[in-house]
């Protein structure tokens, strides 16, 4: 059977740590390398409802999203509901890998997941990785195989994605034919210039705050006023933010468990925790 720095070994062949940004910490986060592991678990946050719930499952592995630690910590006591997260998991001999910017930039990773599951064609990273290898980076760019209006591609990335309470938003002419699409699972408000650069006619991303919203869209009115154009882009669509990552899913489950079975022989289980973990539960329309 395999043990847990067995496939440890193998996520990050998939998912390699080099590819996070530099603030990020992904890897193995709890864990000890010579457990066995029969049946991986992989969700958007590990959450103590999650984390506990993939451990009546009988996991031995989580796969994260989102890290247990954004930042620091000091103390894994019980008092805190991180420590409370660390302590079922070693009591349940379960491991945890996050797979976050990492996963964001890789081969099938988070981008590349939501980008396909869009529709979206003849792919390159929004922000190429370090490593020089222009196939890897942050976000997708891409395009339509038939232009569609931007509120058709609307409706097609809500129906993409897991189903949530909080829907999306969209920000521009909904009536407007669109086909250059460009796509940042997660919070993707820093990159509005990368966006306008690459003359996407729309941007997919989450997290998105009034002001760097306002201030992209009011430019883009600006621009096309200058250059006496109708067009008006970057349009936004903002989505939930665990759902759009969610999507990468889609994709590691099957290439962990085939991953594996290439490996070692093993065919392991591997399952999806499908739902997404945004924390808004009741939306007042």
């Amino acid at each position: 059977m395999a043990t847990l720095v067995d496939v440890v070994n193998v996520l990050e062949d998939l998912y390699p740590l080099n590819l996070a940004e530099s603030w990020d910490n992904p890897g193995l986060i709890v864990g000890n390398p010579t457990d066995k592991v029969n049946k991986i678990v992989c969700l958007s946050d590990p959450t103590l409802e999650a984390v506990e719930e993939s451990c009546k499952m009988g996991a031995n592995l989580i796969v994260s999203h989102h890290p247990l630690f954004f930042r620091s910590v000091h103390e894994v006591s019980g008092f805190s509901v991180r420590g409370k997260i660390v302590q079922t998991l070693i009591e349940n001999h379960c491991g945890l890998w996050v797979g976050h910017t990492n996963a964001d930039a890789a081969f099938r990773g988070v981008a590349d997941a939501a980008a396909n599951a869009f529709g979206l064609k003849d792919l390159h990273p929004l922000v190429p990785a370090s490593n020089n290898d222009l196939s890897l980076g942050l976000g997708r760019v891409g395009v339509l195989e038939q232009k569609i209006t931007l509120k058709e591609f609307a409706i097609r990335v809500f129906n993409a994605l897991p189903t949530t309470n909080l829907g999306v938003q969209v920000c521009g002419d909904i009536n407007a034919m669109v086909s250059k699409i460009a796509v940042l699972p997660g919070s993707g408000d820093s990159l509005f210039d990368e966006v306008r650069a690459c003359g996407a006619d729309v941007y997919v991303t989450s997290d998105l705050r009034h002001h760097p919203a306002t201030d992209a869209y009011e430019q883009a009115i600006y621009e096309s006023q200058l250059t006496h154009s109708n067009i008006i882009k970057p349009m936004l669509i903002n989505t939930p933010h665990s759902a759009i990552e969610s999507l990468w899913f889609k994709y590691a489950v099957q290439d962990v468990h085939d991953s594996i079975y290439k490996n070692f022989g093993e065919s392991l289980d591997v399952s999806w925790i499908g739902r997404a973990f945004d924390p808004w539960n009741y939306v007042i329309n």
